[in-house]
């Protein structure tokens, strides 16, 4: 990040956090140490992400834990509070959470998709600061006419900022700031970070100046970090060297006066290695996983079906679909309707959440991760059971990242030891082994040319954003937050 400019991060580890509870956020910790780049970690808010009836997570955080981590000096503030529906019911726990971090006077980072009236008034009245989840101009708007700040996204997969730049103005720019959200170390490397978001911001019609203020100082202020955000005297001498401000190609780096990066490489030494968390590099616990674990019990010739869009939301799809005399889905190859299913890998609970999913283009085989937002249980897709439970198995014995598997022989992995989320390896060789996985599943599993397809299968079972998820429970409406039947 600090050779495209980046100085500071707020980052939510709520990732590991979901893994390996406090222990995730430890590690976390420490590993930041490492670098120049000022990390300061917000604690993870909804763990699991909504409500413990729809998935299991590998650890749960309430309000103690919070507190905790305000008490230790492991925090800055409160992650993106996913459970807006908490908020919004008065659910006590979700207040607990939100009354210890206002009266240690800390930030809560919002996340309301979709939310709107008298919902995102008690959203805003609760403290929350801002929200990234913004997909259309009226919803920025909304939250920006209610004190919020937006922060307008340009991740790896969801793209949301040039069309909410539309609603950018004079009056209003100063509540707007820029992030990324799920940025591939792909992306980092030869994308950018928020040097790239400028760089799209201005060639969307953005002021150069307003752009970057809304990377820099609105964030500065959004945030609370008042010693940052521009140069002045009293402020923190972070700062960086372009050529001009519309092409705004990073030269030179320095946090704290000191010039950490120049000519698109680190300078510093780096040190990568984290002692004594060994535990994080077992976290895929399964039992012997069956092909019967998979079979559907389909009573109608319509199903609920996940929708995939280019977006980071889904549809709420209803579909023919076909099945054999036991009320299993049977694969129809001119259909792009295939089997996904999510595996509790936490606690040897056996949960298997099963259904469909449409627009993924996978033909002839099965592709599994271990990545699951936000609960990261694994997920499994397949035009077959057979190749899924090889996917499954190799999983297992990798501990975590991803396997693409064709004919019962597994083609590619791409493996996350830490967590079953994180790789060991350098940076250039993870995007290289990355890169080969992806043009595995796209050329030879013939998945969608636009999906990232781990980025993808990884969001299935994200039960705060609409319409349709899975997870190990089962189907879930995020529009009503429950569990529901595949039969429609």
């Amino acid at each position: 990040m600090t050779p495209h400019g980046t100085t500071t991060i707020l980052a939510d580890p709520h990732e590991i956090v979901n893994v390996a509870g406090m222990r995730g956020l430890e590690y976390m910790v420490a590993a930041a140490k490492n670098t120049a780049l000022d990390i300061k970690y917000t604690m993870p808010s909804c763990v699991p992400a909504a409500n413990p009836t729809l998935e299991t997570s590998g650890a749960v955080i309430t309000a103690d834990e919070i507190k905790q981590s305000y008490d230790q000096g492991l925090t800055y503030g409160l992650a993106e509070f996913m459970n807006y529906p908490g908020v919004v019911n008065a659910d006590d726990g979700v207040l607990d959470e939100l009354l210890v971090s206002l009266n240690a006077h800390k930030m809560i980072d919002g996340h309301s998709p979709a939310l709107h009236g008298q919902g995102l008034n008690a959203y805003a009245a609760a403290g929350v600061h801002n929200d990234h989840e913004c997909t259309q101009v009226d919803e920025m708007l909304d939250r920006i006419s209610r004190g919020m700040y937006v922060y307008l996204r340009y991740g790896t997969v969801s793209k949301n900022m040039p069309t909410l730049l539309k609603g950018v103005t004079p009056q209003n720019a100063r509540f707007c700031c820029l992030c990324g959200d799920d940025l591939q170390s792909v992306t980092l490397r030869e994308t950018g970070h928020l040097d790239e978001s400028i760089r799209v911001a201005v060639q969307n019609g953005i002021d150069p100046l307003t752009a970057i203020q809304m990377a820099t100082i609105n964030t500065a202020q959004c945030t609370g970090l008042s010693d940052r955000g521009g140069i002045a005297p009293g402020l923190k001498a972070d700062f960086l060297l372009v050529d001009d401000l519309e092409h705004f190609s990073v030269n030179q780096t320095f946090i704290d006066g000191q010039k950490i990066a120049a000519n698109g490489a680190y300078l510093l030494t780096t040190d990568d290695s984290v002692a004594g968390f060994d535990d994080l590099l077992e976290t895929v616990h399964l039992d012997n996983f069956s092909a019967d674990q998979l079979k559907l019990k389909l009573t109608s010739d319509k199903a609920h079906v996940i929708g995939l869009q280019s977006i980071s939301r889904t549809q709420n799809l209803v579909l023919p679909v076909t099945h054999d005399a036991d009320g299993d889905f049977h694969y129809n190859p001119s259909e792009d309707i295939v089997k996904v299913a999510v595996i509790e890998r936490h606690h040897l609970t056996g949960n298997v959440g099963v259904g469909l999913l449409s627009g993924f283009g996978l033909q002839n085989g099965a592709i599994a991760t271990s990545i699951g937002h936000d609960s990261h249980n694994l997920v499994v897709v397949g035009t077959n059971d057979a190749d899924m439970v090889v996917a499954i198995d190799a999983l297992k014995t990798c501990q975590g990242g991803g396997v693409a598997v064709q004919n019962g022989q597994v083609i590619a992995t791409l493996p996350f030891v830490i967590g079953g989320l994180m790789s060991t390896e350098p940076i250039d060789s993870l995007i290289a082994h990355q890169k080969a996985f992806n043009t595995i599943c796209h050329e030879q599993l013939n998945v969608t040319a636009q999906f990232d397809p781990i980025m993808k299968l990884g969001a299935m079972p994200l039960d705060v954003i609409p319409n349709l998820r899975i997870t190990d429970k089962g189907l879930v409406d995020v529009t009503k937050f429950e569990i529901i039947d595949i039969n429609a």
